[in-house]
């Protein structure tokens, strides 16, 4: 999570960042959108899960990608991971993540969120945004259960999340937390002119309720934003799994909103014991997937890590520990395991 206002040139910084240079598992992929409905405007969507085509040098976008485009899915009783990125992100922030997970038998669904995403970030500095997540990504399960054209090899009792930085906010609150937005005004010291900051104080326009879908049995929880305002009270009804990540440099860039002290404050609150890691040398960005150099060279303060740690290395570790607590807590029916030769 970028805080709540951030300078223009890091607005669009994080679409481009779905770049990798770490070699991509082999995976079908679909693009698709869930279709606005009732005043909720249109969800760009993509999901991987397992085929046993070749893979193919892909791009969603000017994001390059190694999959299967439009492969027929294999297997049935398929769990459902969905993601949720982080400020201005996109799609195909964790890509990498994704392709980890379809490969191993999953289907995962990543979507851009509308008014914070790096296409549209019109209402991302406003409090509208924190009730707006966690809609989308219902959302986005109720049309992948319902409506998506392969639901049939979905497993409808196993799904999971996958969450950074506002996206981590957002799977919090997905699971059962209910933020305290007044706690949050820790966070509005250097900003206090930011529209959500102006919006908290007045008590104007602010969510009276927050979307929670109990259909989610288990979230990894990357670096979440907003931490503050998850109190030991707000979190009291959260009894789902979690694996929780800290880095140890975010509380270098205030302008982020995250620091270690909150994601460890967010693990002795919350009911049960998380999965916890804490990442050594990583900083805030070390969660999206590795830049290649010339974006690196673009965008150092976020393509750029602490000397000595190694972005791709770190994913492959990343990647390794998603999948095994995702397969520990979201039971895998016989067969349903599919991975490319």
């Amino acid at each position: 999570m970028r805080h709540w206002l951030r300078r223009a040139r890091f607005m669009i910084a994080a679409g481009p960042l779905c770049v990798s240079t770490a070699m991509a598992q082999a995976a079908g992929l679909q693009l698709f959108e869930v279709p606005a409905e009732a005043g909720e405007p249109a969800l760009a969507t993509a999901a991987w899960y397992p085929c046993t085509a070749p893979i193919a040098d892909l791009k969603i976008g000017n994001v390059p990608v190694k999959a299967a485009k439009d492969c027929p899915v294999t297997g049935a009783g398929l769990p459902l991971v969905v993601i949720s990125h982080g400020y201005s992100g996109k799609l195909t922030s964790h890509h990498d993540t994704a392709e980890a997970l379809a490969n191993a038998g999953f289907v995962v669904a990543a979507i851009n969120h509308p008014i914070d995403s790096g296409p549209d970030m019109s209402r991302a500095d406003t409090v509208t945004m924190l009730a707006e997540r966690p809609r989308d990504i219902r959302r986005l399960i109720d049309y992948m259960l319902d409506r998506w054209s392969d639901r049939a090899r979905l497993d409808r009792d196993n799904i999971g999340f996958f969450g950074f930085s506002r996206g981590g906010y957002t799977g919090l609150v997905l699971v059962g937390a209910n933020p305290d937005l007044q706690a949050g005004l820790v966070l509005c010291a250097p900003i206090p002119a930011a529209p959500a900051c102006q919006q908290i104080r007045a008590n104007t326009d602010l969510p009276t309720s927050f979307t929670h879908d109990p259909r989610i049995k288990a979230a990894v929880i990357a670096d979440p934003g907003f931490g503050p305002m998850f109190t030991r009270t707000s979190l009291r009804d959260v009894s789902v799994p979690i694996q929780l990540w800290a880095s140890q440099w975010s509380g270098e860039d205030p302008s982020i909103g995250v620091r270690p002290e909150y994601i460890e404050a967010i693990r002795d609150n919350l009911p049960g014991k998380p999965d916890f890691h804490f990442v050594e040398s990583a900083g805030h960005y070390a969660f999206l997937v590795p830049c290649p150099p010339p974006l690196a060279a673009m965008l150092p303060q976020l393509c750029n890590d602490h000397a000595g740690f190694d972005r791709v290395a770190f994913h492959q570790q990343l990647d390794a520990a998603v999948l095994s607590f995702l397969q520990q807590h979201l039971a895998m029916r016989p067969g349903a395991v599919t991975s490319h030769p």
